[in-house]
C-alpha cells in the first residue's frame, strides 16, 4: 500500500475488539434514479412494466431508508471521488466526467496524494477490494490498487458493453488489478460473483468491499442480450444497435442488480456476518431520461434534485433499527463514518468535508445543521436546511426553493426571501473561491 506523509492513521488508545469492528459493503448503483427503486416510488410514479426491486426493498425495510440522500455530483466521476476521499470532489480536481476518448488528456485521475477510505481501513487491518466501475483515471497509475484497494476486478471507464466489456471507444476494459484480463459474462453477474467470492474468503477478518455496479448505465443490455461493441471503431454511442424496447431492458438491468444485492445479503446471513456488517446501498447520481426520478425535477447532469437526490439505504440487522430518516446525507459522509466505526483516527493536512453518520445510524441522533454545495460546469446549488438556492447558468438569476414544501422545485421563492437568497449566494461564492484553488478536472459529455 502507498505511504503518505504527513498523513497518519492512529488506532484509538483503547481499540475496539476485532469482532466489534464492522465489515463494510458499499454497493453503488450507476445512474439509478430516485423512483427506480420500488420502495422509493410514489403511487403516482409511472415506471415501465411497474417492475419491483424486492431485495433492495428488503434492505430498506430491515434498515434505515434515507429519503434525503444525495450524490455529491450529478455525474459519475465527481461522486466517486467524493465517496472514496470523504471530501468535495473539487478538492481532488475531479469536477467533471473523466473522458474515455484517447484524444482527450488521459493524464487525469485521482492523485496518489489523495487518501481514500481504503487507505485508512487497510492501515487499520481491513482487507479491501473493489469490483466493478472505478472511473477515477484511465492510466495504470490511477488504478485502485494504488489507492488502498488490495484487489480490483472491473473497468476503469465510465461504462462498458455488458458482454464484451469494451468502453464507448471500443477499447477492451476489464482488469484484474493492473492487468487487462478479459472475463466472459454479464457485467452485473461478474461483479456480484466476485463480491461473493471475496466475502467468503475474508469471513474471518474485517473487510471493506466496494461493489460498484454498472447497472443501470447505458448501453442498455439485459442478461439475455449479446455484445454490441465488438472492437475498436465499432463503439455504440447512441444505442441505435439495441433493437429491444428500452424500458423493458431497463427493468431487466435493475432487477439483475437487485438479485445480486439479495445474493450478498443471503451470503452474509449464511456466514452469520449480518450483525457484523454494515451494508450501504446508494447511487452515483440521478437517472437519465430513460429512468425515473419522480417526483424530482431534472435528470443526470443537472443540479436540480433529480440529478443528485438518489436512493440511500443503510442495513445492519440488530444494530441499525428499521426506519426512515429525512436527514440530509451525502456520498462524502461514508468515509468518516467507516473510519469512526472501524476505530481508526484520521489525521491529515487535507481535512474531510463529510461527517460521521454513526450517531444517526445507530442512535437515531440528528446531524448538526450544515451548508452543503453542488457544482457541475456552470451550474451550482447550495443547501441549508430545507432551503436550496440553485443556478443553472450565468444568464439567469439564482432561484430559491423550500424543499420541505416543494420537493419538485416548482415555486421560486427568491423574490419573497431575497435576504436569504443573497446570504446563500454569498456562502456559495466563499466556498467556490476556496475550492477552486484546485484546478478542476475535465468536463466531458454526461453519457460517459
Amino acid at each position: 500500500m502507498k505511504s503518505i506523509v504527513p498523513v497518519l492513521w492512529l488506532l484509538l488508545a483503547a481499540p475496539l475488539l476485532a469482532e466489534e469492528r464492522p465489515n463494510f459493503v458499499i454497493i453503488m448503483a450507476d445512474d439509478l434514479g430516485y423512483s427506480d427503486v420500488s420502495c422509493y416510488r410514489a403511487a403516482d410514479a409511472e415506471t415501465a412494466n411497474n417492475y419491483q426491486t424486492p431485495r433492495i426493498d428488503q434492505l430498506a425495510a430491515e434498515g434505515l431508508r434515507l429519503t434525503d440522500y444525495h450524490s455529491n455530483g450529478p455525474v459519475c466521476s465527481p461522486t466517486r471521488a467524493a465517496l472514496v476521499t470523504g471530501r468535495y470532489q473539487q478538492r481532488s480536481g475531479i469536477d467533471g466526467v473523466i473522458n474515455a476518448d484517447p484524444k482527450v488528456n488521459r493524464d487525469t485521475g485521482l492523485a496518489a496524494e489523495e487518501t481514500t477510505f481504503a487507505d485508512v481501513l487497510s492501515a487499520a487491518g481491513y482487507r479491501t477490494a473493489i469490483f466493478g466501475k472505478w472511473h477515477l483515471g484511465y492510466e495504470v497509475k490511477f488504478n485502485p490498487v494504488h489507492q488502498g484497494f488490495e484487489l480490483f476486478r472491473g473497468y476503469v471507464s465510465g461504462n462498458v458493453d455488458y458482454f464484451s466489456h469494451r468502453d464507448r471507444m471500443g477499447i477492451s476494459d476489464w482488469w484484474h488489478n493492473t492487468d487487462l484480463k478479459p472475463e466472459a459474462g454479464y457485467t452485473t453477474h461478474l461483479i456480484t460473483r466476485h463480491a461473493l467470492e471475496f466475502i467468503r474468503s475474508q469471513r474471518d477478518q474485517p473487510f471493506c468491499l466496494y461493489v460498484a455496479h454498472e447497472s443501470v448505465h447505458s448501453p442498455f443490455q439485459g442478461p439475455g442480450d449479446s455484445a454490441i461493441r465488438l472492437g475498436e471503431g465499432e463503439a455504440d454511442r447512441t444505442g441505435d444497435k439495441i433493437k429491444r424496447d428500452i424500458p423493458t431492458v431497463y427493468a431487466e438491468m435493475v432487477q439483475a442488480m437487485d438479485t445480486g444485492v439479495g445474493e450478498i445479503v443471503d451470503l452474509l446471513r449464511e456466514l452469520q456476518l449480518e450483525r457484523k456488517t454494515l451494508v450501504v446501498f446508494i447511487s452515483d447520481n440521478g437517472a437519465m431520461n430513460k429512468g425515473n426520478n419522480h417526483p424530482l425535477r431534472g435528470f443526470k447532469g443537472s443540479v436540480w434534485e433529480g440529478g443528485h437526490r438518489v436512493p440511500g439505504i443503510a442495513w445492519q440487522p440488530g444494530k441499525i433499527k428499521p426506519g426512515v430518516s429525512d436527514e440530509t446525507v451525502l456520498s462524502m459522509d461514508w468515509f468518516p463514518t467507516m473510519v469512526d466505526l472501524a476505530g481508526a483516527e484520521f489525521h491529515s493536512d487535507k481535512p474531510l468535508d463529510g461527517v460521521s453518520l454513526a450517531g444517526l445510524l445507530y442512535e437515531q441522533r440528528p446531524l448538526a445543521e450544515r451548508t452543503l454545495y453542488w457544482r457541475f460546469g456552470q451550474q451550482w446549488a447550495v443547501r441549508r436546511g430545507d432551503w436550496k438556492l440553485i443556478s443553472t447558468g450565468p444568464r439567469g438569476k439564482p432561484e430559491l426553493y423550500h424543499l420541505g414544501e416543494d420537493i419538485s422545485e416548482t415555486r421560486d421563492r427568491a423574490a419573497d426571501q431575497s435576504a436569504l437568497a443573497e446570504e446563500l449566494e454569498q456562502q456559495y461564492g466563499a466556498w467556490s473561491a476556496e475550492l477552486l484553488l484546485v484546478e478542476p478536472g475535465i468536463e466531458a459529455p454526461i453519457e460517459n
